[in-house]
């Protein structure tokens, strides 16, 4: 006799239609995110979604003696694995062609990532200042399948044990959604990354779906009795109006929260709770029934998990390509090209795997396939992005030795988003010399350090570092992510007056900052006697990686031997501007105002690599400078700090 088939809930228009609100929020999120700003809470919506429907077929089957862990891992494997397949083996394929070594060499880890389901561990480990543009990452979106996968790897077993024990199924999901909620809510007051990507600090949003599942099933719960009294003829605008409840609260996230927020924790509430009541207020809630289930919002959430899949890596690989700074145009396309390719994917693809015949045959190719872009990832990873693409001229500037954490002293004297000012290092205070410089500003001016450090060991001038990450030096300014950042620059006056400095570098990427604050900072160093200030321009950026754009140029002529010293193409037009309006506001603070653009930049672009062979690069991304341009910058300088401050 053969063994019975997992059962599965009625099918509900209008679920398919909170997807649609899901996968469109994320969609808007991430291609017009200054429009459609709380857009990412979409995949909270998501989780509760998912851990509804797929308990509910766990409970109901457990219950029945129905339930089978091979039917259930196989109809996971036939939903999941088809769509995700193609998109690993496209990213494989455009990352070849459009990639460099460092950047596809890291794709292949996270493609064995996604293969392996621990993506969210995977850019968990890698998260912090210095590493890769997030918008560079084509498969950052696979974290919250992570997370859903490792849910449902651990849930039916858990789940299993509970019913073999004879526990209370909805106490132990009560009490697993309260310890994660508290999970997230307590790690989001210390930590910024661990919570995002913490299945921990996740669970809680999958098993709150969980808890609806247990109570439609079971009308002696408290819960049940007040649902089914509700959805009474007579009193069943209740119902409607449940479900306006969840819509205002989705609404709510999506309109009013940020990425700047902390989020998960109680914030996450409101997109996990508004899921909720919309599921819970069940079909017939008159939101439910016309809003949800109309044909475009249904048709979307049939595609939402394909959608969701494409449309990340596209508009990843296209700022790969252009840069960050993508036009409407751009993305409303790449948005459109997103749709088109998810609907042939569900259609194509995922239809004919996920159902008919053969479905043995199907799980064991799928597998197969999985492991196969699982071992085409690694190797990608094992050689280094495969650089033999590239000519020994371009793989020589590419081994160069571009500048790391540790040469601005990452997590010492370069502070990141979860330090305050208790955390710089003793050693960021050099009184070895007779003469000291002080540098104080963020990230671009730990970028300095190692060129002010070069020339302070040529003059007898120590070199003290006070820098932190996206915290520019202007006091009594504080930036929309970075709270911390006024009284990180007060401590840092304080160590200043104490010092007493014989000079005090101000160097920040100053671009979206208050600059009229910067003069008031400038007035406060010299009421403590602080006779030479020197403030930094802001230094050359690029709309990509300066190496990129280095590639780029050597395509358009491959028969150079070395590509130009000097590149003007994809520099940031905004840079210049901004170095005039500096130099005008600060006319007469009685700072020192250098021009790091006029010192790097001539009329044929902008300085890109120095050295005899010209195989030193100047920058280590967009415009953060390596030791060599480091030193090339202080070079250019140096007369500043031996000479008076009125020149």
């Amino acid at each position: 006799m053969s063994a019975p088939h997992l059962t599965h809930p009625k099918y509900r228009r209008d679920i398919d239609g909170l997807r649609a609100v899901s996968i469109l929020s994320v969609v808007g999120f991430h291609a017009f995110p200054s429009w459609i700003k709380g857009g990412f809470i979409g995949v909270d919506v998501f989780f509760v979604i998912s851990g509804f429907l797929i308990s509910g077929i766990i409970f109901e089957n457990l219950e029945r003696g129905s339930f089978s862990f091979a039917e259930f891992y196989s109809r996971r494997i036939r939903r999941i694995f088809p769509a995700l397949i193609l998109i690993l083996v496209a990213c494989f394929i455009l990352g070849r062609i459009t990639m460099l070594p460092d950047d596809y060499k890291m794709l292949g880890k996270h493609i064995v990532a996604g293969v392996g389901f621990i993506s969210n561990f995977a850019l968990w480990q890698e998260a912090g200042y210095f590493d890769v543009d997030a918008d560079m990452k084509p498969l950052l979106h696979l974290w919250s399948l992570g997370i859903e996968e490792q849910f449902y790897i651990v849930w039916p077993l858990l789940l299993w044990i509970v019913c073999k024990k004879r526990y209370n199924p909805l106490i132990v999901c009560a009490i697993i959604t309260t310890l994660s909620f508290a999970d997230t809510v307590f790690y989001m007051r210390e930590y910024a990354i661990a919570p995002f990507y913490s299945p921990l600090s996740r669970f809680w949003e999958l098993s709150l779906g969980a808890l609806l599942a247990h109570e439609k099933l079971h009308p002696s719960t408290p819960l049940q009795y007040l649902n089914t009294w509700i959805r009474r003829p007579g009193v069943l605008i209740i119902c409607h109006a449940q479900s306006w409840l969840g819509m205002a609260l989705i609404a709510t996230a999506v309109i009013r929260l940020n990425k700047n927020v902390i989020f998960p924790g109680y914030l996450a509430l409101l997109p996990t709770l508004g899921a909720w009541f919309i599921l819970s207020a069940g079909p017939q809630a008159w939101p439910n029934r016309v809003v949800l289930s109309n044909r475009i919002l249904v048709w979307f959430g049939l595609i939402s998990f394909p959608l969701y899949l494409w449309h990340w890596p596209l508009l990843s690989f296209a700022r790969i390509v252009e840069g960050n700074d993508l036009s409407c145009e751009v993305r409303v396309a790449i948005v459109l090209v997103s749709i088109v390719l998810a609907w042939l994917t569900y259609r194509l693809i995922e239809m004919p795997l996920r159902f008919g015949g053969h479905s043995q045959r199907k799980v064991a190719c799928l597998l197969a396939a999985m492991l196969c872009i699982g071992y085409l990832g690694f190797n990608d990873f094992e050689h280094s992005g495969y650089a033999f693409r590239y000519p020994p001229v371009i793989r020589d500037l590419l081994n160069v030795h571009f500048g790391t954490p540790q040469d601005y002293r990452d997590s010492k004297c370069l502070l990141t988003a979860e330090q305050d000012a208790s955390q710089f290092s003793s050693e960021c205070t050099d009184r070895s010399k007779a003469a000291m410089i002080f540098l104080w500003g963020d990230s671009h001016a730990a970028s300095l350090y190692s060129g002010l450090k070069h020339f302070g060991d040529l003059h007898q001038t120590g070199v003290s570092q006070y820098t932190t990450s996206a915290c520019p030096p202007i006091l009594d300014y504080i930036p929309e992510d970075r709270p911390l950042c006024k009284n990180i620059n007060e401590f840092i006056l304080e160590k200043i007056a104490s010092l007493k400095p014989d000079s005090v570098v101000l160097l920040a990427n100053w671009r979206n900052h208050d600059l009229g604050k910067l003069s008031g900072t400038i007035a406060r160093l010299q009421y403590i006697g602080i006779k030479k200030i020197i403030v930094i321009g802001p230094l050359p950026q690029w709309n990509n990686t300066l190496i990129a754009n280095i590639v780029a140029h050597w395509k358009k002529d491959p028969s150079h031997a070395m590509p130009p010293v000097y590149i003007k193409d994809g520099l940031d037009s905004a840079i210049p501007i901004l170095d005039q309006h500096m130099r005008t506001l600060l006319k007469d603070t009685g700072a020192v105002y250098i021009s790091a653009y006029e010192k790097m930049c001539n009329a044929d672009g902008c300085i890109s690599r120095t050295g005899n062979t010209g195989d030193r690069i100047t920058a280590i991304d967009y415009g953060h400078l390596s030791e060599a341009g480091s030193i090339y910058l202080s070079d250019k300088i140096e007369d500043y700090f031996v000479q008076s401050p009125d020149r």
